[in-house]
């Protein structure tokens, strides 16, 4: 199986920044980037009930900004294989923090859409940056130490819901905005000085496309996209559907914290165990668990239960999430790391954008059960074609780039 490009660019290899350093600034960066997200998650039934946007119009500021991130992670990420790495983060960061603020102070849905807008381009450039930082900082572990991104991104997710809830009522809708973009901005200090790796020659490509010619790598694209089908409908419907069916309020905002929780925990080992036996089974037993998870939503009578449910969900996810992206790190090459982590996340950004809209709209004109269980069938759908692809590497269990020079 031929899984790289025959040329592979030098690398400038500097003295690794140590494993502190390095989770303490692109860790802190990736929850702070979805905190913000996660504010976004819990404020959208607040933007429904005081500025009069529809459930339909909430799905498309959801959606926009994954389609915004997919844009980004095609068009801008590759750059960061170019000698750009840091760059690329930065500037990513810097944008977000202006679409948080817009978000923020934005009372109508033009200007909250552009805000999303704005900040998904800003998170889709960020985010493959730093793992290909990440990932290059220490090959022969990449498992972990994307599970340990992943940790640190749920668990900014998780707090932007606490943020939300203790801002919200006595100064406003603005607050937590405000908070997030200050706390990300504080960050870029500490990311400006890390040391990271460079290409010192760019890719003959600059976009990364040609990567799926790879068939595991499109295979674990597909996977990461079914898991965004996941996310993205998850995050339309789990505030709206426990609000319609009258769930306590301290039930559904706490159900997003304890739903992070087995994701921060269990996101490490979850990269160890899918780089050791095997990044694609991994990745379809939990897709396949997860479709399941998300039919029940539809079924179960109250929010009560899918609360239940969903802290089981929640393990499955912790021990499995990271498959994808652990995937694509021991099937690419070195010099194309930023590149292909950038196509993923793109996958996933449309996958989830598109997948909110569809989700939304089928929830307000068919209800509950239709919602969740055509997102479902979309998942199994995906799970079967990833399958397909990622065939020849279904074995594959160890890091392809362990022997690099010092």
């Amino acid at each position: 199986m031929t899984t790289s490009p025959p040329d592979v660019a030098p690398v400038v290899r500097r003295e690794p920044p140590s494993p502190n350093t390095l989770f303490f600034a692109f860790g802190g960066l990736m929850a702070s980037l979805a905190a913000g997200y996660g504010v976004l998650f819990t404020i959208v039934d607040d933007y429904r009930d005081e500025y009069g946007i529809s459930e339909t119009a909430i799905g498309i500021v959801i959606g926009i900004g994954f389609v915004a991130g997919f844009l980004s992670q095609v068009l801008i990420a590759p750059f960061a294989d170019r000698g750009h790495a840091r760059r690329v983060v930065l500037f990513g960061v810097a944008v977000n923090v202006v679409g948080l603020l817009l978000m923020g102070f934005s009372t109508t849905l033009t200007p909250i859409l552009i805000g999303r807008f704005i900040s998904g381009i800003g998170i889709g450039a960020a985010v493959p940056a730093a793992r290909r930082i990440v990932i290059l900082a220490d090959p022969n572990h990449l498992g972990q130490n994307l599970g340990r991104l992943l940790a640190a991104d749920v668990f900014g997710f998780a707090l932007g819901p606490a943020v939300s809830a203790l801002l919200v009522g006595p100064f406003g809708i603005p607050a937590p905005f405000i908070v997030v973009a200050v706390a990300t901005a504080v960050l870029l200090p500490f990311v400006a000085r890390v040391q990271v790796e460079e290409s010192t020659v760019p890719p003959k490509r600059r976009l990364a496309v040609d990567l799926l010619k790879i068939r595991p790598f499109a295979g674990a694209v597909v996977f990461g996209a079914a898991l965004f089908v996941m996310i993205g409908s998850f995050d339309a419907l789990w505030a709206v559907v426990h609000k319609d069916l009258g769930t306590n309020e301290w039930i559904a905002n706490l159900g997003i914290t304890l739903f992070a929780l087995p994701l921060i925990v269990l996101g490490p080992p979850g990269g160890r165990l899918a780089q050791v036996h095997g990044p694609f089974r991994i990745a379809a037993i939990g897709l396949t668990l997860g479709a399941l998870f998300m039919s029940m939503y539809g079924l179960l009578p109250t929010g009560t239960w899918i609360f239940a449910f969903a802290m089981v969900h929640a393990v499955a996810d912790g021990i499995t999430v990271s498959s994808s992206g652990v995937a694509v790190g021991m099937v690419i090459p070195e010099d194309r790391q930023a590149g292909a982590q950038g196509v993923l996340g793109a996958a996933q950004a449309l996958a989830a954008g598109i997948m909110a809209v569809v989700t939304a709209m089928l929830y307000d004109n068919f209800g509950r059960t239709t919602a969740y269980l055509v997102c479902a069938v979309v998942m199994l759908m995906l799970v079967a074609v990833g399958s397909w692809l990622a065939r020849s590497a279904w074995s594959m269990n160890r890091p392809l780039h362990v022997d690099l020079p010092a």
